[in-house]
């Protein structure tokens, strides 16, 4: 097995966040494992009604690793994540949590409308 990649706090960028965050799927696993107090990769295989086959999720995880958000410690044939949201507020404070209040308007704004539409499932990227 390859070892897994985590960047020193002092290598994270903001680039590298922004970039790592611009993907939804990543945003909603991000905004998922903030409030919780960590999860393995499966309990992402169905993200926001869509189904997120493991391959593609593995890319999700390891983008968000190789950004400096989370720390991932295999256990067995799981993966546990978890976020590095106090290091990288203490480096960029306020920068993660203005972000995800960002994603939780956007995603409550997509719901009313996907509510609004005649017979439509809500549709979320």
């Amino acid at each position: 097995m390859r070892p897994l990649v985590h960047p020193s706090i002092e290598d994270v960028t903001v680039e590298g966040i922004l970039h790592a965050l611009s993907d939804p799927v990543r945003a909603a696993i991000y905004a998922e494992l903030a409030i919780s107090s960590g999860a393995t990769c499966s309990n992402f295989l169905k993200i926001s009604d869509r189904e997120i086959p493991k391959s593609t999720l593995s890319q999700h995880f390891r983008a968000l690793r190789e950004a400096g958000l989370i720390r991932s410690e295999r256990h067995g044939v799981e993966m546990r994540n978890t976020t590095r949201c106090e290091e990288i507020n203490q480096r960029f404070p306020g920068l993660i949590m203005t972000i995800m209040k960002a994603h939780q308007i956007q995603a409550a704004e997509r719901l009313r409308t996907a509510k609004r539409k005649p017979g439509g499932k809500a549709r979320t990227a």
